[in-house]
Order: C-alpha cells, then sequence, then structure tokens
C-alpha cells in the first residue's frame, strides 16, 4: 500500500469526525462571522491549536471575502490548501549522508521500536545502517533494539545496562566512521521533559556527536504519540528548547481521532514531521507529506 493508503487509512478517525462537523456546518449556516466561529471550534475540537485555528480560518475568511466566494467546495478546499501551507511552513528536511538521528522523547511513546522501523526504511532505501542502545537504565530497552536491530538486520552497538549513555554514542560513532555507514541512529532513554538532569544529558550525547563525526548531518528528532494531541506540542516546545530538534516523528496516527496538533507543530514551532508511524508492522513507516496529510484530514 502506497504512503496516500497508509495515512488515509491511519486518519480515518479524525476524517470522519472532521468531515461530518464540516458538513452539518455547511448545511446549517451560511457564510458569516457565526459560520467561521463554529469553523474555527472544529479545528480546535480536533486539535489544531488556538493560535493556528484562529490564523487558519482567519486566512479562509479573508480570500473567502475577498473574492465574494459562497461556494461549499471552494472553500472547502481552500482551506485545504491554507492547511497544507501551515505544514510546509516547516518543510521536510532533504536527507544527507553519511547522517546521525538521535531519537528523543518521554516514556511510552514507542521510540525503541520506531527505531526500528527507521532502521527498516533505510534498508529499503537501500542504505547501511547502524543502531545505539543508548538507552543504559533498562535492560529490556537495550533486548527490545536488539530484536529490532535483527528483523531490520542492522549492526547495533550497545553497553551492559547502567553503562554511561555517552560512551554509547562515542562507539557508536567510531564503528559508523571506521565502517562508513550511511546512517546511524541512536536510542536514548524516555525521560520526563521536566527533569533537567535527564534533558542535561541529551545536550552531552549531542555534543559527543557534533564533536566526534562533525561531517555527517545531524537530526534531532522527537518521536511523538499522535494520541496525546496537545500535550504532543508542549513536548516538542520543551525538548527543542533543549536539543534543538529538527524534526518529528509521529507514532501511533492511526489510533487518534484528533490528529490536529501536527498543524501547530509546524505553523507555531516551525517543526516539521519528517516520519509517521501508521500501524505496528515493520513496514508501516513512511516519509511525511503536507498534501496527502491534508488529505487524509479531511
Amino acid at each position: 500500500m502506497s504512503f496516500f493508503g497508509k495515512i488515509k487509512d491511519a486518519l480515518k478517525k479524525t476524517k470522519e469526525s472532521v468531515s461530518t462537523k464540516l458538513r452539518q456546518l455547511f448545511l446549517k449556516n451560511k457564510l458569516g462571522d457565526a459560520f467561521y466561529d463554529e469553523l474555527e471550534e472544529i479545528l480546535i475540537s480536533s486539535d489544531v491549536g488556538v493560535t493556528t485555528a484562529e490564523d487558519v480560518v482567519e486566512q479562509v475568511k479573508e480570500e473567502a471575502i475577498g473574492n465574494k466566494i459562497k461556494d461549499e467546495q471552494y472553500v472547502s478546499d481552500l482551506l485545504k490548501d491554507i492547511l497544507e501551507d501551515t505544514l510546509n511552513e516547516a518543510p521536510v528536511p532533504e536527507l544527507q549522508y553519511p547522517c546521525v538521528m538521535m531519537f528523543v522523547g518521554v516514556n511510552g511513546v514507542g521510540k525503541t521500536t520506531t527505531i526500528g522501523k527507521v532502521a527498516n526504511w533505510f534498508v529499503r532505501q537501500k542504505k547501511t545502517v547502524t543502531v545505539a542502545a543508548a538507552d543504559t537504565f533498562r535492560a529490556a530497552a537495550i533486548d527490545q533494539l536488539n530484536v529490532w536491530a535483527d528483523r531490520a538486520k542492522v549492526k547495533i552497538v550497545k553497553h551492559e545496562e547502567g553503562s554511561d549513555p555517552s560512551a554509547v554514542v562515542f562507539d557508536a560513532v567510531s564503528s559508523a566512521k571506521a565502517r562508513k555507514t550511511d546512517v546511524l541512529l541512536i536510542d536514548t532513554a524516555g525521560r520526563l521533559h521536566v527533569k533537567e538532569n535527564l534533558m542535561k544529558e541529551l545536550e552531552k550525547m549531542d555534543r559527543v556527536v557534533q564533536r566526534e563525526y562533525p561531517e555527517a548531518a545531524f537530526y534531532k528528532l522527537l518521536v511523538l504519540d499522535a494520541t496525546t494531541g496537545q500535550n504532543a506540542v508542549n513536548q516538542a516546545r520543551v525538548f527543542d528548547e533543549a536539543v534543538e530538534l529538527d524534526g518529528i516523528v509521529l507514532t501511533k496516527l492511526d489510533g487518534t481521532a484528533k490528529g490536529g496538533f501536527v498543524f501547530s507543530l509546524c505553523g507555531e514551532l516551525k517543526i516539521p514531521v519528517v516520519f509517521a508511524g501508521v500501524g505496528e508492522k515493520i513496514d508501516d513507516l513512511e516519509r511525511f507529506d503536507a498534501e496527502q496529510f491534508v488529505e487524509g484530514f479531511f
């Protein structure tokens, strides 16, 4: 199945919710202040942030009034165009090689599983991959990443439980450089974004990569659970302040009826979504595409 098919299927709950509300809105309201107020409420109820929802609706209103448009299909298409433009305010970066990707996030978002899927994605692109088990706080995390590395048929660098995560990163970088590996993926321990000492540990790993492997493109990606809605935006803001995020990986997109927070990530924080997880299988992850996301949204 293509990414369009996968994301369309994954966003089914969101689409059903938003499309139903929009149909009802067009049936009961002509284009006027009440219409635009309710349109804003529909977007907010789908977890589009208040600031982003206000901005999007204002753009729709200005263009529709300026062109004296009252056609339902035109307004619907206009809304799609503006939402797509909002996503494109944070364009998905072109990947360069060799590259290092460090995955960060809170507990329970599926970082380790996501790294396995991303490793598999790069293997499908004919790239060589190494994964680094820098979540040394849980033996289970190292074991889990080992399983995913085996599935994706990629090399893993790991130390014992309780080891210094930055030492794992150092060894993984050394290995990737020696082997001329295309992609190094670094797993990190899940952390509460309010724990200062854990955030400083991320900053230390960040420095190791930049010092030891300056010739590699370095991407810091936050893994977000799509079912957490607007709280995901708060997480992104804090992690961005700590390590200057280059992008987002969405997990569990198929489990939410409120995917609208993605527009706030791109529109307000200017952080692009790089990958989207749309299922549980190893192949259920693809590069994010703004146009296809909007088509799946409503």
